[in-house]
């Protein structure tokens, strides 16, 4: 599948690398470490996510800050950039309101992300993700140090084509994966980031905290967690999904933090997946229908709505009364089914218009 890819620039002047696949509603993957835009369509570890994640969805992804094809001199790592470059992604994507799907440390940050923006995320997902690292207050201390050797054998063993680290990293990755998957874990080891980078990120990962905040996330909210997670415990899905007022808790039985595409689990959690974001599509799919009944001259209306422009300003932009404004603006309101300007506007922004 083709994608387009292009760079922006988050709020402290890091480049970061994003792509966009498929077609349809959109879909923003929040990026997690171990990804490389170019690497992952031919992968045996994220291919299988790319293809599905962009069937029937315009998929926007991204790599993180000091990987992939994003700048890779980078200190800062914490949360708070996380979040930051999330909002530079989808501010150049062009998009107002969107669904967000979060796998691992990239869930937290979707996950923060949805509770300081509530007007922007409208629907959730959540997969193996966490409330809390390893190194937050309140964790226990055998999961603090377990952490702490791993952050060790990341800064001597990432990347190396040999080694006990990169045994241990592919069992907790993915336990059940064949040759052609374990090659491509030490493939995507040495190719998404260097092994201090790896080492940074992985520190800042387990220093996140989204506990406090969890309970603001107003999105409906869908959250899996494999049941023998070796990476992420099970116990920390659950934790999150109480945390979320709503959120849908879906166990999926396996032993990989990345599934597998010949596995049970995946089928379910694609299944799944499609049609918790089903009622986003089905409502694009209205919008577009309705839109599509809009004359010219309404589009233009609807634009200037967008853009914030009042009645007044409209009529000397088009060079046409007031009166006649307001009589293009409650026809659009009929038209696509809304019952006020704010309602409109979102949807109009929704639909890419008001961008100039």
């Amino acid at each position: 599948m083709k994608q387009k890819m292009g760079f922006c620039t988050s709020a402290d002047g890091v480049r970061i690398a994003l792509a966009e696949s498929g077609e349809g509603p959109p879909l923003v993957r929040v990026a997690n470490w171990f990804t490389h835009l170019d690497l992952d369509r031919q992968s045996a570890v994220w291919r299988h996510w790319f293809d599905h994640l962009s069937d029937g969805r315009t998929l926007v992804r991204y790599d993180p800050r000091g990987s992939g094809l994003s700048d890779r001199d980078v200190d800062d790592f914490s949360l708070e950039r996380w979040i930051d470059d999330l909002d530079a992604v989808v501010e150049c994507a062009g998009l107002t309101r969107f669904p967000l799907i979060g796998l691992c440390q990239g869930g937290a940050v979707a996950a923060a992300y949805a509770a300081r923006y509530p007007d922007r995320v409208s629907r959730l997902v959540l997969y193996d993700s966490y409330p809390s690292g390893a190194y937050a207050a309140g964790v226990p201390d055998r999961l603090t140090q377990q952490a702490r050797a791993l952050a060790g054998m990341i800064e001597v063993g990432w990347g190396r084509k040999t080694g006990a680290f990169r045994e241990i990293f592919a069992n907790l990755l993915m336990p059940e994966a064949g040759k052609d998957a374990l090659k491509w874990i030490g493939e995507m080891q040495r190719r998404s980031a260097s092994a201090r980078n790896a080492r940074l990120m992985w520190d800042a990962f387990n220093h996140f905290d989204i506990r406090e905040v969890a309970a603001d996330i107003t999105a409906p909210t869908l959250v899996f967690h494999g049941r023998h997670d070796a990476m992420v415990p099970f116990e920390a899905g659950r934790q999150l999904a109480s945390l979320i007022p709503n959120a849908q808790f879906v166990p999926l039985e396996t032993n990989n933090h990345i599934l597998l595409p010949d596995e049970g689990a995946w089928a379910t959690f694609c299944r799944e997946l499609d049609d918790f974001l089903e009622p986003e599509a089905a409502a694009d799919r209205s919008a577009s229908i309705a839109l599509d009944m809009l004359t010219p001259r309404e589009v233009e209306v609807l634009d200037g709505l967008a853009r914030g422009l009042g009645n007044d300003e409209l009529g000397d932009l088009l060079r046409i009364s007031e009166k006649t404004v307001r009589n293009h603006v409650s026809a659009i309101f009929s038209k696509l089914d809304v019952a006020n300007r704010a309602q409109a506007i979102v949807l109009a922004r929704d639909a890419g218009f008001g961008r100039h």
